[in-house]
């Protein structure tokens, strides 16, 4: 697994040495863990200095011996917080590196926070980068498509065991505890978020929490959700009705799941990202529920839920092999329900490699 974050770092520091920065700053919680495997969630606890030559993970105490036996390849500097601020602590080593001019994650520092670190950075040039890792992320190494591949099933197998577990008169929290528990216990490291789990009218809620409503015969069921491995996520919706289905739950479910096709059907690698959204969306927008589509087309999946592409109008990055993205088209009609279908997939040169597998029917819970 070092081999992988090497190589993440060697891609960071060419753009860094083609850039005018001497060193990079890293921030954010999730981009330290893609370069050093440090896992944290916690914010600003573990910081990383970037530079051609060497590499620094700034944490404190409670982070020290994790963080020298994931992060191998940083030397790890334990701050005394009591005697040393950030800024100090940063201007120690940047001085030792010689640094001139610091590019920092823009994004992800604090206002407050960083003016106090600059404010104890002397003789540096401070300036803003922002996206250059979140660019790295979105073309994942085999690592990290496995470990989507394994949420994913875990989430498959969790929801076909609530499939049995689901009757009518039992509430939406408790059929929402149900799945969380069986994801965990298949050995989920938590919630990929917190999960959606709505019905009847609710159901048009794209991201209802579930409460104490209870499951009614003729209701629609919406089942957005996500299990977590080495801290990659999987994100999947499906729609259930309880009973069988009428005819406009049938023709609503139907033109979701062509819309679904026709964005899966345009995805490949070369394709920019807007296409499969525009594929999807004429679906939508010829049926008789134009006016209830929801706006974009899905979201590329990874450490964080939502990661860039973003699937939708505008959308001009071109799509490349191993991007792991979502496709969820979905309709949401006030006062009557909604339906929304999801799925994980990779790009590939001629297509996509679907990671979610639970059937993609109107499930009928009776």
């Amino acid at each position: 697994m070092q081999a992988n974050y090497l190589a993440r770092i060697e891609t960071l520091r060419k753009r860094l040495e083609n850039s005018e920065y001497n060193a990079l700053i890293i921030a954010n919680v999730q981009n330290c863990r893609y370069l050093s495997g440090l896992q944290n969630n916690d914010p600003n606890v573990a910081f990383l200095i970037i530079h051609p030559e060497k590499l620094y993970l700034i944490t404190d105490y409670r982070y020290a011996q994790q963080a020298q036996e994931e992060s191998p390849l940083f030397e790890v500097i334990i701050r005394n917080r009591d005697a040393t601020t950030l800024g100090q602590q940063f201007q120690i080593l940047l001085n030792t590196l010689k640094v001139k001019h610091l590019g920092f994650e823009q994004d992800h520092f604090l206002v407050g926070l960083w003016q106090s670190i600059s404010s104890e950075l002397t003789n540096i040039t401070c300036d803003g980068f922002s996206g250059w890792i979140e660019s790295q992320r979105m073309i994942k190494d085999d690592y990290e498509i496995q470990s989507i591949r394994n949420a994913a099933q875990i989430a498959d197998t969790a929801l076909n065991q609530l499939t049995g577990f689901m009757k009518p008169g039992m509430t939406e929290r408790d059929a929402s505890l149900e799945l969380e528990y069986q994801m965990q216990k298949m050995g989920s490291e938590g919630l990929s978020f917190p999960t959606i789990l709505i019905s009847g009218e609710r159901s048009a809620l794209p991201h209802g929490m579930p409460n104490q409503k209870k499951l009614t015969h003729g209701d629609l069921i919406t089942i957005d959700f996500g299990a977590v491995v080495n801290g990659y996520r999987s994100d999947m919706t499906r729609a259930f009705v309880v009973g069988q289905p009428s005819e406009k739950q049938l023709l609503v479910y139907n033109t979701v799941k062509k819309a679904q096709q026709a964005g899966l059907d345009a995805v490949r690698s070369g394709v920019r990202g807007n296409i499969p959204f525009q594929q999807s969306k004429a679906i939508l927008s010829e049926s008789e529920f134009s006016q209830y589509q929801g706006e974009g087309l899905g979201h590329g999946v990874g450490l964080y839920l939502h990661e860039q592409p973003f699937l939708n109008a505008s959308c001009n990055i071109v799509l490349q092999n191993n991007m792991v993205i979502t496709i969820e088209p979905g309709i949401y009609i006030p006062g009557w329900g909604g339906v929304r279908i999801e799925d994980d997939i990779v790009v590939t040169e001629m297509g996509f490699e679907k990671l979610t597998h639970s059937p993609n029917t109107l499930i009928v819970i009776e």
